[in-house]
């Protein structure tokens, strides 16, 4: 919006299909909404009861800055019995979500100038908080014929002497692709040659569907140039909570910190305190939850999979995500998505709000159950330009 008393910064429109979704949802009495990753499921009742009686008890207040100790606590217990990963109290920071964690990670390493990769398709907000933080985003595109896997050659040619960081996802939002291994320590090879930091975005590891998760901090001598983006929302149906952790060397944890207490303090205590009970509980909690998803997924990409113009990788891979490539239909993503929406009053949201590469797909979160996908396909099958 153009106006004297806004920043000129923010004059040129930047907001994102996430952020219009909601409008665009309200286009129909009956639109499925498939666009965003907000799921139906709420979060477990041991979670809230736990939470609720720290609060009766007295839990409203600051935390410690660098999150509840407790909380630490579980959290360095968690890598541990999970990856077999020794994390350091001193190396963990509580945040008010992931989001606002890429953004405190983003400021607290990129100096003016600086460039930093982003794994693409992507998850929307990554370049406008490389911005935020007086970066320079730069798009590294992966494609469905490589299995959306980083292309090693691809990248190191974009390695310039600005180039500071390296951002990663895995599993994957948008694609629902995971990492290999074997790519991930080229990765590797790629950040010891030139010296760069890697931001991990871990906030789908309970959903990777063929192999178990990895994290890129496990691969020798990745600990100490890699920044772990955790968060509660996906793994534990917490969105509302708003409540991540980073993993990160000590000296950029204090760095981190020290920006916070400028943006938002502490996390929510109550919020950390649910946490708590989240990560004790997750053998109860998660896999019912994780059965459900994986479900809800396979029975997605199965329907894609019949429709003659619509394909998707088949099985899923990770996340709760698809992206269904259109380019056969021969509509752009824009195009295959407003079809979607007005023909079949299905609203998801257009490939190319992930990254130019992201062009020829549009994105499916499966955060409805699959009576409901059931119906939101029988709709789609039905559109001629699909046929």
């Amino acid at each position: 919006m153009k106006h004297k008393f806004i920043a000129k910064r923010y004059w040129k429109d930047q907001s994102t299909a996430m952020g219009q979704s909601d409008v665009m949802a309200k286009s129909f009495n009956d639109v499925i909404n498939l666009s965003l990753g907000d799921p139906d499921l709420i979060t477990h009742d041991i979670i809230i009861d736990n939470a609720f009686a720290d609060a009766k008890a007295g839990h409203t207040k600051y935390t410690d800055f660098r999150g509840d100790p407790e909380l630490r606590t579980e959290i360095c217990k968690y890598y541990k019995e999970e990856y077999q990963m020794d994390v350091a109290d001193e190396d963990v920071f509580v945040c008010a979500s992931a989001c606002l964690g890429m953004y405190l990670a983003l400021e607290a390493i990129v100096d003016d100038g600086d460039e930093v990769i982003l794994q693409a398709p992507y998850f929307t907000p990554y370049p406008q908080q490389v911005e935020l933080a007086r970066g320079i985003p730069v798009e590294l595109p992966t494609y469905e014929e490589e299995d959306f896997q980083i292309n090693i050659e691809r990248l190191e040619s974009l390695i310039t002497e600005r180039t500071k960081a390296l951002v990663i996802n895995s599993p994957s939002n948008p694609t629902g692709n995971c990492l290999t291994v074997e790519t991930m320590e080229k990765i590797a090879e790629i950040a010891v040659k030139y010296d760069l930091i890697v931001i991990s975005d871990d906030i789908y590891t309970s959903f990777s569907y063929q192999n178990p998760f990895v994290p890129f901090a496990t691969l020798p001598g990745m600990k100490e140039r890699t920044i772990i983006l955790n968060s509660f929302s996906k793994n534990f149906t917490m969105t509302g909570w708003r409540v991540g952790n980073i993993i990160a060397p000590d000296y950029i944890i204090k760095v981190i910190q020290q920006i916070n207490e400028n943006v938002v303090f502490t996390a929510p205590s109550v919020s950390q305190r649910a946490a708590i009970y989240a990560l004790r509980h997750r053998a109860e909690i998660q896999p019912p939850m994780i059965s459900e998803y994986r479900k809800r997924m396979f029975y997605a990409a199965e329907r894609i999979n019949q429709i003659p113009k619509l394909s998707v990788i088949y099985p899923p891979k990770g996340s709760f995500y698809l992206f269904m490539n259109i380019k056969e239909s021969g509509l752009t993503s824009a195009e295959a998505a407003e079809l979607i929406l007005k023909e079949a009053h299905v609203l998801m949201l257009q490939g190319d709000a992930f990254g130019a590469c992201g062009e020829g797909y549009v994105r499916i979160a499966c955060t409805v159950n699959v009576d409901t996908l059931k119906e939101a396909f029988d709709r789609i099958e039905k559109i001629e330009a699909f046929q």
